[in-house]
């Protein structure tokens, strides 16, 4: 009963890989590789190589792809090597399943925009999994380990060079498209990671926590903690109390302090992930309402 919990994170984070992977192979057969885009990655250099060659994309990754995941084997680990090796063998499957799938786009705007997001969205899916699709997906993976960059930013890195070399072979319009594509890519791979949500952090600087407090409780039915501060101009000992709320809630607590409190100092900042009570636990500790 102890390893169940283990077991189960484990087996997520394999369907994490399947379905991210699977995603990544349908953004490569539906926009990328219609849209004439070498989005970076070994996808990208198997779309050089079919526009030179006619050599099969889904070929080209795999062999591409073993070198590259020993290395991250070796680098990255024996866990991370194996869901590494589900991505790398899934990938070219996908595409080679889906390489006649009817519905693709040649519009390389469309290509790079929708491609990018589902892209990002499946890679984003199998970084959650801890996994990769090899290639320089593991190769972003390990500049993340040395540089302690995010993951977007990592797979930007990587992926940059190749969409560059691609000028050589297609045009620098498509070329531009290209590092369109992988700019919005690295986004989503960070917003899928961060699963960031339209919640706010809320810091309040006032005299009157006690009304604001009352506000806050009665009104948004949120809890918030309180911080003793010191005015930096004027010296005074005043509170500010912090509350994280979802958006609509936000929205709500800002008329009311507009209108009940318009004196205190208000800072609404996005959240970009919230762990605890009352979001990603049960707000009423076990009672689902």
């Amino acid at each position: 009963m102890k390893n169940q919990p283990n077991t189960y994170r484990i087996a997520k984070e394999y369907i994490l890989v399947i379905v991210g992977a699977s995603l990544v192979a349908l953004s490569y057969n539906m926009f990328l590789l219609p849209s004439k885009l070498a989005a970076g990655g070994i996808s990208g250099v198997s779309t050089i190589l079919f526009e030179l060659y006619g050599l099969s994309p889904a070929y080209t990754q795999f062999l591409i792809n073993i070198p590259v995941f020993l290395i991250g084997w070796f680098i990255l680990g024996k866990d991370f090597g194996g869901k590494t090796l589900l991505g790398t063998f899934w990938v070219p499957f996908i595409i080679w399943i889906t390489a006649d799938i009817p519905y693709t786009i040649t519009n390389p705007l469309l290509g790079a925009l929708y491609g990018g997001i589902v892209l990002g969205i499946g890679l984003g899916t199998v970084y959650k999994g801890n996994g990769s699709t090899g290639g320089t997906a593991a190769i972003a993976q390990i500049v993340k380990k040395f540089t302690g960059l995010s993951s977007g930013y990592s797979q930007l890195i990587v992926d940059g060079a190749v969409v560059v070399s691609s000028i050589i072979v297609f045009n620098l319009e498509l070329t531009l498209f290209a590092l369109m594509c992988i700019y919005i890519t690295s986004k989503v791979i960070d917003r899928v990671q961060l699963q960031t949500a339209s919640t706010k952090l809320i810091l309040i600087i006032t005299e009157k926590e006690e009304a604001i407090q009352s506000l806050i409780n009665s009104e948004i039915d949120r809890s918030l903690t309180k911080i003793r501060t010191v005015g930096g101009y004027s010296k005074e000992n005043k509170t500010m109390l912090l509350c994280v709320t979802e958006q609509a809630e936000a929205v709500h607590l800002k008329k009311l302090l507009q209108k009940e409190e318009p004196t205190s100092f208000v800072v609404f900042i996005n959240a970009s992930e919230i762990l605890g009570r009352g979001f990603s636990l049960d707000k009423y500790y076990g009672q689902k309402l």
